[in-house]
């Protein structure tokens, strides 16, 4: 016999075609493979301690020699092959290709020659007989190998997912009688943004487009990080939203598209969350950070939240009255649901401006909910660009105090919610809020119910009572309503169904009607990938204006999610 130098002499099955593990039966590995990543598996040195593979051949005994001799399997520590069963071909197979392996390997790294040559004999009748074995085994791994490759090319991180979301809706709409005069003429008629609308408006194409970076680091923690940006006119609040014609025409009062506002960007691309949320106990969740929206950890509803899915209407999707403070802002937030039982405790704290230590600039107008405008024009015109305490080029009037800037001063709020649920078909929410807007006082109560029926039809409803201090219309006191119906798996699995009503800001020093606001729509899955949905909203007295006629507006909304 001529001298072999390397096991791929031995016959048509080379080692870069023979996996290093079972290949799909995960029952034995190289000793080397062992080691490395299959925790809890010792090395087994002699063939009897597998106590299921039986000596019935000529087979079983040459690996047994081969394992005593080269030590070229690794067993399970009790010395088993998943209780008492014969040992299959494939099985049998595995660990013959491990021992290639190792036999090959000593091959390589010998200096001297340490594998007898009876041995490589006795490797190559082995192989011959479970040529097709071995081939099986060549071809599972080779997918797996081929598919490993491919993962770990566009894999973006091992502790982060991506996630992304992009809307593109259609958007047209209009108004009945000659204009729509905003709430906030009578308070500020010189001010530009209070004439009047006689136009109506063309149609648009509005958008919103986000990705997440969730990392976790310990599997129960999460660090989110998302970029977004969108068509939004204007970064400041005053501006926003009127990419759409309900934002256009009644901007104050929750008419707006939820997504076209959070956040405004007007085309940049911006941080809007970054926050860091950890267990501190079993039941018991933290979330802190520099950047998040208070509504993402309170007042949820199954059936009137989330604006990519169900209604857009911003004063659907939570209660209007209970949030001034419904941007982007800086807090922290827990999540307390003793045992994991029926009841649940949420509570926050957020403040608008927490990176400015002192009077000056904008930003404070960013986090704060479209009906603070009406409430308090002058603080918003002096922290706008330009304006200031003592006025400036950008026309902010002199004495007014905007309230002191950073994590602790004005403008914030505080949000606690007790929850009971004892199943999914049922929950309510009681709510409070209380804060500063401007250095003025502010205080909010409100409610939440949900009720599944036959796990396909719920109603649902909202109801809010404020108490603002010192606005441009004194010290008010708002209510805001809303209720609708929602109908899941409606023509299609994976659907849902909509129709709501509500009055957001029922206060009689605004105007001299009611605002009611309706909205319809119908959220149809073309797959887990792709929701194409159409929306009906109609106005009422728009601004609380009696004068004003009827907005209806339609939306044609689709969402992008991988």
């Amino acid at each position: 016999m001529n001298q072999v130098t390397n096991v791929n002499q031995l016959s048509n099955v080379q080692p870069s075609e023979i996996p290093s593990t079972s290949g799909g039966t995960g029952n034995f590995v190289s000793q080397n493979q062992g080691k490395k990543s299959t925790p809890g598996i010792s090395q087994v040195t002699n063939v009897n301690q597998l106590s299921d593979v039986q000596p019935t051949d000529w087979a079983f005994q040459a690996l047994q020699s081969l394992v005593e001799r080269y030590g070229c399997i690794a067993g399970y520590p009790n010395g088993t092959y998943r209780g008492n069963r014969a040992m299959t071909r494939y099985e049998f197979a595995a660990g013959l290709n491990a021992c290639l392996n190792r036999i090959n390997e000593l091959i390589a790294t010998a200096t001297t020659d340490l594998v007898r040559r009876e041995d490589l004999a006795t490797l190559q009748k082995l192989q011959e007989e479970f040529t097709a074995e071995l081939a099986t085994l060549r071809g599972r791994v080779d997918v797996l190998e081929a598919r490993s490759a491919e993962l770990e090319a566009n894999q973006f991180s091992t502790t982060t997912k991506l996630q992304g979301q992009a809307i593109i809706s259609v958007n047209a709409g209009g108004f009945s009688g000659d204009r729509i005069i905003d709430p906030g003429a009578t308070v500020d008629p010189g001010n530009p943004r209070r004439n009047p609308i006689t136009s109506q408006p063309n149609p648009t194409i509005l958008f919103r487009a986000g990705i997440d970076l969730n990392t976790s680091f310990r599997g129960t923690d999460l660090l989110k990080i998302r970029l977004d940006t969108g068509s939004g006119l204007n970064d400041q609040a005053p501006d926003a939203g009127k990419d759409n014609a309900a934002g256009l025409l009644e901007q104050n009062f929750g008419s707006v598209l939820d997504y076209s506002v959070k956040p405004p960007t007007n085309g940049d691309v911006e941080i809007s969350r970054l926050y860091y949320s950890f267990l501190l106990a079993k039941d018991f969740r933290v979330s802190v950070g520099p950047s998040f929206f208070p509504t993402d950890f309170v007042d949820f509803n199954s059936y009137a939240y989330l604006s990519f899915r169900d209604f857009s209407t911003l004063a659907f999707v939570n209660n209007f009255v209970l949030f001034p403070v419904n941007g982007q802002s800086a807090g922290a937030a827990i999540d307390w649901k003793p045992g994991n039982g029926a009841f649940s405790v949420r509570a926050l704290y957020a403040a608008t401006d927490a990176a400015n230590p002192i009077q000056q600039g904008p930003g404070v107008i960013q986090g704060l909910s479209p009906f603070t405008n009406i409430l308090y024009p002058r603080q918003f015109a002096a922290a706008a660009p330009g304006g200031g305490p003592g006025g400036g080029p950008g026309g902010g009037p002199p004495n007014v105090n905007t309230g002191d800037r950073g994590f602790f001063g004005d403008t914030f709020q505080g949000t606690v919610e007790l929850e009971y649920a004892p199943s999914r078909a049922f929950a309510v929410r009681l709510q409070y809020s209380g804060g500063e807007l401007f250095s003025n006082r502010f205080d909010s109560y409100g409610v939440n119910v949900e009720l599944t029926l036959a796990e396909k039809f719920g109603i649902f409803g909202r109801y809010g009572y404020g108490n603002f201090d010192n606005t441009a219309f004194g010290d008010i006191k708002p209510n805001y309503w809303m209720a609708g119906v929602g109908v899941r798996d409606l023509f299609t699995r994976g659907a849902l169904a909509g129709i709501a009503v509500g009055q957001p800001f029922v206060v009689n020093q605004i105007g001299d009607s009611t605002q009611t606001n309706f909205e319809a729509f119908y959220n149809y899955p073309f797959s887990r990938n792709i929701q194409v949905t159409p929306t009906v909203q109609v106005i009422n007295h728009a601004g609380n204006e009696e004068s004003n006629g009827t907005i209806v507006t339609g939306t044609l909304r689709t969402v992008f999610s991988f």
